[in-house]
């Protein structure tokens, strides 16, 4: 997917994915890997916010897109709504180059022991 992470905490996460590699039969990019990355934020978010010893489990996961990239990179931010003792909820925004939103994922996160 080639999605690098640039900024990562419970409250708030960044990260690009290029759409070369990514897109769909007709050249723009698919909207499965447009939640690949929001659900990479979201997951990623949470576990920081679980802690040491606890983990987050995906539960729900939904996407609205609209708009398409065909080439350049797109980026995610991830804001949490929701940090909760054992729920998460976060809404990650993905954008062009040029700064058009182009997808918004909301995931919420169970929140357990590890063990």
């Amino acid at each position: 997917m080639g999605i690098e992470f640039t900024e990562l905490t419970a409250e708030r996460s960044v990260a690009t994915m290029p759409v070369e590699g990514n897109t769909q039969p007709f050249g723009i990019v698919h909207g499965g890997a447009y939640v690949v990355l929001a659900e990479s934020l979201g997951s990623f978010s949470a576990n920081l916010h679980a802690g040491e010893g606890r983990i987050a489990m995906g539960i729900e996961v939904s996407a609205s897109h609209t708009g398409s990239a065909t080439s350049g990179t797109v980026t995610g931010v991830c804001t949490a709504i929701k940090l909760g003792r054992t729920l998460t909820v976060h809404e990650i925004a993905i954008s062009d180059e040029a700064g058009r939103r182009l997808s918004t994922v909301r995931i919420t996160n169970f929140l357990r022991d590890a063990s």
